[in-house]
């Protein structure tokens, strides 16, 4: 009887230590395959809500927002997962302790910074053989230490300086003080280069200008709805504070994807939104973002219908977006002979206004118009006409610049006429010095 009641026990305990084996194994393969990435769909989306749930399973679209919720669905369960069961261990974390807990959450991304070999084991020796060497010397006697705290008591030697050397705070090297307000440097006044940066643009100008009789063409657009767009356009820069710069590189890409194409009536504002868009990537900063075009137009299109145009634009244009312009060579006149601001402003207005009109400002080349608004502004504000010294940089006479003087004069009596007035609002901001307010000579007496 004992030798059975042996036998049953020792099968009893075999049996117990395979049960215990096969809990073990399944303690520890269950954890692994979770951690692992072994859960099924359904697990990856069980704290989400049931729309989000779906749209994740569907994932018609992709985007940044909706990547991130899922993430934090994600974090989340981990979190919860650590709070009722040990972490798992992944192969390459077998050094690491499976049970411990992150003290606190770490972020995304960080910054490591390389130190030298050896620094830190350097900075965590240095303490103990300082202790040592303290240690032996204290053995060895005990009037060292007060030697050393003497030597260290010491004063400092004096350092003879020149007298040549002027160290009073006075002196001009002390960037201490700073007398006045630094003057602002502009980016454009580089003189050296003035004369070959009007030579190249000059150039650039005349290939990248657009065909003057595109809109006789058309089959479906006339130059009035041209005008309506171009002053949405500027609107459209007023509302996001766009440069001036990107008003007019817009407007030309617009005059140059016309010239090649032909475009129906309820497609010509989703041109000049892209336009507008191209434009302000290549000028600004912070270019406002697709969505915000979309918004502009009224939803009238989809930011799908916007990209693709931009993508078309980009192909008739053949990527060649850095085109001269008329504020470009204003820009260059004012600093070749600096005027007033409000001479400024006011050349600058009749710059914007020949955008808006075609028919007769689309012959002449941008640096022909800047110059007949700054002799027509010039000669409105002060009374001077085109002088010599613009004469011998730009070669225009002021016999050659007659024709769009007299178009633009045109233009400035009847603007008020006219049926887009997004120009005339703008530049009557103190901003612009309210030049738009200032009344049109009836007639030009230009020497």
């Amino acid at each position: 009887m004992s030798g059975a009641n042996r036998g049953q026990g020792s099968a009893a305990s075999d049996y117990h230590n395979q049960e215990n084996m096969l809990s073990r194994l399944r303690g520890s393969i269950k954890p692994r395959a979770v951690g692992a990435g072994g859960a099924t769909g359904a697990d990856n989306l069980e704290n989400l809500p049931p729309k989000q749930a779906a749209a994740a399973t569907t994932r018609t679209v992709l985007g940044a927002l909706q990547n991130n919720q899922r993430s934090k669905a994600q974090t989340q369960r981990g979190s919860k997962q650590d709070s009722s069961q040990p972490l798992s261990c992944k192969n390459e974390d077998f050094g690491k302790t499976c049970n411990e807990k992150p003290t606190s959450k770490q972020p995304a991304f960080q910054i490591h910074v390389d130190e030298p070999d050896g620094a830190t084991t350097k900075t965590q020796r240095q303490p103990v053989v300082n202790a040592v060497k303290s240690k032996s010397i204290s053995e060895d006697s005990p009037l060292a230490i007060d030697n050393a705290m003497a030597r260290l008591r010491q004063p400092l030697a004096t350092i003879d300086i020149p007298s040549a050397m002027d160290v009073s705070f006075d002196s001009p090297m002390d960037m201490s003080v700073i007398e006045g307000e630094e003057k602002l440097v502009s980016v454009n006044e580089v003189p050296e280069y003035a004369a070959e940066i009007h030579t190249y643009l000059r150039e650039m100008e005349v290939k990248s200008r657009p065909k003057a009789g595109y809109m006789k063409k058309q089959p479906d657009i006339t130059n009035c709805m041209r005008a309506i767009l171009v002053d949405w356009l500027v609107e459209v820069g007023e509302e996001y504070k766009l440069q001036n710069e990107t008003l007019y590189l817009a407007v030309n890409y617009i005059d140059r994807f016309l010239s090649s194409m032909s475009v129906l009536r309820g497609k010509l504002q989703l041109v000049g939104t892209a336009a507008m868009l191209l434009a302000s990537k290549f000028e600004e900063i912070y270019p406002p973002e697709v969505a915000e075009f979309v918004y502009i137009t009224d939803d009238t299109y989809t930011k799908k219908q916007v990209l693709r145009m931009e993508h078309l634009v980009l192909k008739v244009l053949s990527f060649d977006l850095a085109a001269p312009t008329i504020h470009q060579f204003l820009t260059q006149y004012f600093l070749q002979l600096s005027v007033n601001k409000k001479v400024e402003s006011l050349a600058m207005y009749f710059g914007e206004l020949s955008l808006v009109d075609s028919d007769p400002f689309l012959k002449y080349l941008p640096s022909h118009t800047a110059a007949a608004a700054y002799t027509l502004a010039n000669y409105t504000v002060t009374g001077a006409s085109w002088p010599k010294a613009l004469i011998e940089m730009t070669g225009y006479s002021l016999e050659d610049l007659m024709p769009c003087i007299e178009d633009l004069h045109r233009t400035y009596l009847n603007v008020a006429q006219h049926a887009q007035q997004s120009v005339k609002e703008k530049y009557k901001g103190a901003k612009y010095h309210e030049v738009s307010l200032i009344e049109a000579p009836s007639k030009l007496q230009l020497n």
